[in-house]
């Protein structure tokens, strides 16, 4: 892929609008890029905030005891896999960046573990949803957090399949999250014999009007608007189908914390989500985003936001533990040593990552309350179901990760 003057040039100068940050100590060094969407869609649910919580890991770490030097750059992919991939090779070559996090869009990253096997170097994803990063274009040197699609497919779509949801219209973002999405939870509409009646698949980034689709999905008959996009893009689908008097049940196939904060109570009410982290969940998870809050007080993190946040403690835990020249030598060997770690931390609890790098965990299903729930600020799920991490995620014997032998 071929990455352009211009492109660099706009992704540093993102970069430069953020503090530079680094911990500092005696030893050798270690440098993590992340990279994020700074200005676009998925800004809120990622971008600057993703940044800080690769700040709260090192500080949770102890890192200043443990003789290491870690320093953090970040750039704006725009959403394009050819500036993401340019910017990770340039990392990789260039500025001896050891390991990339986050990324928030199925199509960069894709590219990114692509440019990581390349160099052999790691990458860990948090934001991009795609289940193909662990499926057949898994690789050795890409892990995958917080979520994906099978896994929201399974919850959402296969909850609202089994509770009378048997017929379903989709709007879909046209590119990688947006295909696989749709693709999963059609999986699960089919396996409770339900049908899906049509879709439309948009242009991705660029889209803000939604209304001849919302109208489409409505007069199709289907029960169900499988909603396959996220940040903005849901946004102002949920918002549109309210103004529309869209009377098909809504199914926000990802939907963030900060979708539901832009949207409000009185728009949001009633909507069924899948995460893997909700900052009020237990005090685990409320005592991380107090933490948090310190550094980015204005919102309360969403789980990619999170998913940052534990990857780079579980990377820093193993950096601790092999030291610091084992970190810098093959991107391999060091992923299989983050796979031989079990992992923990105040966001997701106990878990594992598998040899497919899919990292497992619980996942819940939840519903977004009504005003009249609230206790208070951010208080917008309740909890309805919960999946064990061994049940959550797609079984190994339907990967098709080539790592995975039979």
């Amino acid at each position: 892929m071929i990455i352009n003057r211009r492109a660099l040039l706009a992704t540093a100068a993102a970069s430069a609008t953020l503090p530079a940050m680094r911990a500092r100590a005696q030893g050798a060094n270690l440098k993590i890029g992340v990279l994020t969407d700074l200005s676009g869609p998925y800004k809120d649910l990622a971008g600057p905030q993703a940044i800080q919580c690769v700040y709260q890991a090192m500080e949770d770490a102890g890192i200043s005891g443990k003789g290491m030097t870690v320093d953090v750059i970040s750039a704006d992919h725009q959403n394009k896999p050819d500036v993401g991939a340019g910017v990770a090779r340039q990392w990789f070559d260039r500025e001896g960046v050891d390991i990339i996090v986050e990324v928030a869009n199925s199509g960069v990253a894709l590219a990114v573990a692509g440019v990581a096997k390349e160099k052999n170097k790691v990458y860990i994803n948090s934001g991009a949803a795609t289940s193909d990063l662990t499926g057949g274009q898994c690789n050795a040197n890409t892990i995958h957090w917080a979520y994906d699609t099978y896994m929201l497919a399974k919850s959402t779509g296969g909850a609202l399949a089994k509770a009378g949801g048997d017929s379903w219209f989709f709007i879909t973002a046209d590119y990688a999250f947006g295909k696989a999405l749709q693709r999963d939870t059609t999986g699960f509409i089919e396996a409770n014999k339900g049908k899906v009646t049509g879709s439309i698949a948009y242009p991705f980034p660029g889209t803000t009007d939604f209304s001849s689709m919302l109208l489409q999905a409505q007069s199709s008959g289907a029960k169900v608007l499988g909603i396959a996009n996220a940040g903005t893009d849901t946004i102002n689908t949920i918002k549109q189908a309210k103004e529309f008097g869209v009377t098909m049940t809504l199914a926000g196939l990802l939907l963030f914390l900060s979708d539901v904060h832009a949207l409000g109570l009185e728009t949001a009410q009633g909507i069924v989500l899948t995460d893997s982290f909700y900052w009020d969940h237990n005090d685990k998870t409320r005592a991380f985003s107090a933490r948090l809050a310190k550094k980015f007080p204005s919102a309360r993190p969403t789980m990619v936001h999170a998913g940052v946040y534990s990857s780079v403690l579980h990377y820093l835990k193993v950096a601790a533990q092999a030291g610091v020249p084992a970190m810098k030598g093959s991107g391999t060997d060091v992923v299989a040593k983050l796979k031989a770690m079990p992992t923990d931390d105040d966001a997701f609890g106990p878990g594992s990552i598998r040899i497919d790098g899919r990292k497992i965990h619980p996942t819940y299903l939840r519903r977004i309350k009504k005003p009249s729930e609230s206790k208070g600020p951010w208080d917008y799920c309740a909890t309805i179901s919960s999946l064990p991490a061994d049940e959550a995620f797609r079984p190994l014997a339907e990967d098709g990760c080539p790592l995975v032998k039979s």
